[in-house]
């Protein structure tokens, strides 16, 4: 069994999705990979697709090394039993380092294809966490195009194992933090018993 916890906050030091992702993934008991995507992650261009689309075996060294990085996230992905994903909401939506990890593994016939009945996750058995926290805007509210965002995006990829944890509205709930918190235990007590 093996943890991913995926940061993206740009704070790196005083930041909730941070502190809550790091200490449920930690209480899950299992080792933990972390993958720190808050720095930034090359963006999808048209090389990247161009490599994308042809045939494994048929790619370049140039194409192989374009895609390079894309294969390792998605080593993590598949390596990990369960994921831990720090949502910091940023202007009602994720980070754009956070979608560019997303960019990054989201990969036709690795992750996902395409059949008669419309699309199928490859990434199937696992389940994930996301650590969801805002100053003022309600998880699952209507404003609120992280959460949503993310449970598709990771139902695309075949998992639809997801558990949302939110430490939301701190700006006007000072206790947000610690329900999270009370979640996390909570959860984690009834994993462990």
């Amino acid at each position: 069994m093996t943890t991913l916890l995926i940061q993206s906050s740009a704070r790196t030091v005083g930041s909730t999705s941070r502190d809550l992702s790091a200490l449920l993934a930690e209480r899950l008991g299992a080792p933990v990979v972390t993958r720190d995507v808050s720095a930034g992650l090359p963006m999808v261009s048209a090389d990247w697709i161009a490599a994308n689309v042809t045939e494994a075996d048929a790619r370049t060294d140039a194409q192989k090394a374009e895609l390079a990085q894309s294969d390792e996230l998605i080593a993590e992905v598949e390596a990990a039993d369960t994921l831990v994903i720090a949502v910091p909401l940023y202007n009602f939506s994720i980070p754009a380092s956070l979608k560019s990890w997303i960019d990054q593994i989201a990969r036709a016939r690795r992750t996902f294809r395409y059949t008669e009945n419309g699309p199928e996750g490859l990434l199937k058995g696992k389940r994930a966490f996301l650590v969801v926290t805002s100053g003022g805007v309600p998880v699952d509210a209507p404003v609120d195009f992280a959460t949503p965002y993310l449970r598709h995006v990771l139902s695309f990829i075949g998992i639809t194992d997801v558990t949302v944890i939110g430490a939301d509205r701190q700006m006007a709930n000072p206790d947000a933090v610690d329900a999270a918190r009370a979640q996390i235990e909570a959860l984690t007590r009834s994993q462990a018993a």
